[in-house]
């Protein structure tokens, strides 16, 4: 036999919370609110709805993340050369599920200098150059940092 753990029981106009400190049920619009989400509550969520002798079954995925933490650029590489600066950033959020990476750029006219779609960047710009500013943007389906890195001349920043 399989057994389901009931969380709510709604017949006419009769609704039976069983996890009242952890459910909401709303009877307006029939949703069912997870109060103070965690990890465990993210796995495959059944619910039935009854018409006389016949029963509607749906399931439901609920996927719980973990928000993105500010992101850090770290300098991998830095390489001075016929009046050129090339660096490879890497950028990374501690903490965050399923996250992804993207770069572009704040400043006018070099919007094709900064682009990127992975946590690393490898750069290469003019020395002359002081106006280069690239965004790292660290985003999962809850949550966005973006962080920027302002080169100085090939310094040590």
């Amino acid at each position: 036999p399989q057994k389901k753990q009931v969380l709510v029981k709604y017949s006419g106009v009769n609704s039976t919370n069983y996890y009242l400190r952890q459910m909401s049920f709303q009877r307006s619009d029939f949703s069912l609110e997870i109060l103070n989400t965690s990890r465990q509550d993210g796995q495959l969520y059944e619910y039935s709805v009854s018409t006389g002798p016949v029963e509607e079954v749906h399931q439901i995925q609920l996927k719980v993340y973990e928000p993105v933490s500010h992101p850090n650029i770290q300098i991998l590489s830095k390489e001075v050369a016929n009046g050129s600066c090339t660096i490879t950033l890497n950028c990374t959020a501690e903490q965050g599920d399923d996250v992804s990476y993207s770069w572009d750029s704040q400043a006018n006219g070099t919007s094709g200098l900064c682009s990127g779609n992975s946590s690393f960047l490898h750069l290469s710009y003019p020395l002359r150059s002081t106006s280069i500013s690239c965004v790292c943007t660290a985003t999962n389906p809850v949550s966005s940092w973006a962080v920027t890195f302002n080169p100085s001349e090939c310094s040590s920043e």
